[in-house]
Formats: C-alpha cells, sequence, structure tokens
C-alpha cells in the first residue's frame, strides 16, 4: 500500500527530484495540459477531483513516515496548477502566465495560504495549494480580461 501512496504523492517520482520538485510538477502538468489541448474539457473538474482526494489520501498516509508536507509530496501543485489553468485557453501565454503566478503564491502564501497549509493531515498538504491556484486563476482570468496580452 506504502508503493500506491508514493506514487500518488510524488506524481510518479517527480516528488524524488533533488532540488525544485515541486516547480518540476507544475511544469509537467503545464506539459502534459498543453500536448493534450484537444482533450481540454468539462472533465477537468471531475479529473481534479480526483486528484485532490488521492492527494489527501496518500499525503495523509505518508505523513507517518515522512512528517507533514514533505518537499516529495508533489501531487498537492499538481492540484494548484489544474486549478490555476482551469478552463483557460490552452495557449502558450496563459499557461506561462498560469505557472509564474501560481508559483508566486505557492512560495510566498499570502492571503491565508500559509494558514491553510496549518490544516491536519493531508488537508493541509492540499489546502495551501488549491488556495494558491484559486488566487492564481481569478487574477490570471483578470489579466485576461484586461487585454493586457
Amino acid at each position: 500500500m506504502r508503493l500506491i501512496y508514493k506514487s500518488i504523492a510524488t506524481v510518479c517520482g517527480i516528488g524524488y527530484v533533488d532540488k525544485g520538485a515541486g516547480t518540476a510538477a507544475a511544469v509537467a502538468y503545464c506539459t502534459i495540459l498543453f500536448l493534450l489541448a484537444a482533450y481540454n474539457s468539462v472533465w477537468q473538474p471531475v479529473v481534479l477531483a480526483g486528484i485532490i482526494i488521492a492527494g489527501i489520501w496518500s499525503a495523509g498516509a505518508l505523513e507517518k513516515i515522512w512528517g507533514h508536507d514533505n518537499n516529495k509530496i508533489v501531487i498537492d501543485e499538481v492540484a494548484g496548477m489544474m486549478i490555476t489553468l482551469l478552463f483557460i485557453p490552452v495557449k502558450i501565454k496563459y499557461i506561462a502566465t498560469g505557472f509564474l503566478l501560481f508559483r508566486f503564491f505557492d512560495i510566498i502564501k499570502p492571503l491565508g495560504i500559509k494558514k491553510a497549509e496549518q490544516l491536519p493531515g493531508g488537508w493541509g498538504v492540499m489546502a495551501d495549494d488549491v488556495l494558491a491556484g484559486v488566487y492564481a486563476h481569478v487574477l490570471l482570468r483578470l489579466i485576461m480580461a484586461s487585454n493586457i496580452f
């Protein structure tokens, strides 16, 4: 069972990258989204919900082994990127901007994100990135509406 938890939480091993595993997981999702642009559909929220549930479950189980919010757990970054780019047109400029916004909110942790991280178990692991994704998504929508680019 531990192998399943680890495979999910590390996103098939991306979490074992020595430096920047969270960034690597976010880039991996952006790449997959771009490559599968034709499949960008109403199924995104269903897949996102599954990833959040799997993340809470696996991160909670691994907390007993690795401690709370270990750097190897990167499924939360995938969930945050998915929220950031949810129903956003699949264009390089939007993906890149969304990536930068998400990483900003995920690293700086303003506006209650740091507090969300303190929730117990897998909830805290996932909550801060979900909230960072929501903020990044809203800001990306505002940027898109302003026709800055």
